[in-house]
């Protein structure tokens, strides 16, 4: 099996939001890195060369964040344990979205409800501190 690659780095997370495309992404990376520190009360790190993670976690193939997210060029992509009924039931008034496996993708905040969107960060948070399923990867 392959080596895990998204592992911890010592990458400066302010650095990378500075090189993403353009400034509204930037000014977006920054609003939700803001969201989730203070969700999680935790530095954020990077994890691999484009996701931003918070604290970290166990799982089958290693290490992971235990809540993180990734602004990329077409989308930003928050990896989020997604499986109650009560997160199932914000989804619906989240907005613009689509899903994958653990990967909830936003196209841009301006597109969802962002008190949707940090409920749902609090509660996959919530639910990964209390030994939740592990996020895993989409």
């Amino acid at each position: 099996m392959a080596a895990n690659k998204t592992i911890p780095t010592d990458e400066s997370v302010d650095i990378y939001i500075d090189t993403l495309p353009n400034e509204r992404k930037q000014n977006e990376a920054r609003q939700v890195l803001e969201m989730i520190k203070d969700i999680t009360e935790r530095a954020p790190r990077m994890w691999g060369p484009s996701i931003i993670g918070f604290d970290r976690t166990s799982y089958k193939h290693g290490e992971m964040p235990m809540l993180a997210f990734s602004p990329r060029k077409t989308n930003f992509v928050f990896y989020i344990i997604n499986d109650t009924e009560e997160q199932n039931n914000l989804l619906k008034n989240l907005g613009k979205y689509r899903t994958g496996k653990v990967c909830l993708y936003v196209n841009k905040l301006a597109d969802i409800n962002l008190e949707v969107l940090e409920k749902l960060l609090k509660s996959s948070w919530d639910r990964a501190l209390k030994g939740g399923k592990n996020v895993g990867t989409c």
